[in-house]
């Protein structure tokens, strides 16, 4: 599991740069990231009930703010992997929502956590042509930088994002190991019913 370190990045961050639609859908990915990274981390610095931790504020932001500006289907897709195309369009459904409440829930008291973080951007490495790319950042603040990279897909809407990279660990592949160990030993549903019960876990301590 990642660190709870790592995830300030994620949930503070990584919102921000998931925040608002494109204000173009020809918007460079890079430069949208930097743009709504900025205007959405100084709106968690200024929320209280964010930082505090308010379940129904973050989950608010998830959904009004994030999930527009990321394929989240695609994420999910990747993290089950090759099991994905064995799943029925319900199954699918419920593990889209319990992956979702688990991003959610399990790491939300990193948004506590943002302080006097800011973001430096690497030089984007794309071709016109190009229909995916990685935006490389780094989150300063107090210690080490933390490592954050994006990786995003064009789509006719604009650029999507689809995986994250905190400290040279993508996040898709990190659930796709413990994803698959679960369904080899108890099936699709069993990786629903562990997902369910985590977030159950996850709630009752909120």
């Amino acid at each position: 599991m990642i660190q709870r370190r790592s995830w300030l990045a994620i949930l503070s961050l990584s919102a921000a740069a998931w925040a608002l639609p494109a204000m173009a859908s020809d918007e460079a990915p890079d430069a949208m990231v930097k743009r709504i990274s900025t205007e959405v981390l100084n709106a968690v610095k200024a929320d209280p009930a964010i930082q505090a931790g308010d379940i129904n504020r973050i989950v608010n932001l998830v959904d009004t703010k994030i999930m527009p500006n990321v394929n989240f289907t695609r994420m999910t897709a990747s993290a089950v992997g090759r099991f994905w195309r064995q799943a029925t369009p319900e199954q699918q459904k419920q593990l889209q929502d319990e992956f979702k409440t688990l991003l959610v829930r399990t790491y939300s008291g990193a948004l506590g956590e943002v302080k006097d973080q800011t973001l430096s951007f690497k030089p984007l490495r794309m071709q016109p042509t190009d229909t995916e790319v990685i935006v490389r950042s780094e989150v300063r603040g107090r210690g080490e930088p933390i490592q954050l990279d994006y990786r995003l897909e064009k789509s006719a809407g604009g650029w999507k994002i689809y995986d994250l990279n905190v400290l040279g660990v993508w996040l898709v592949e990190t659930y796709r190991t413990q994803f698959a160990q679960e369904i080899s030993a108890k099936g699709i549903d069993g990786l629903i019913a562990s997902l369910a019960q985590r977030n159950k876990t996850n709630s009752a301590r909120s």
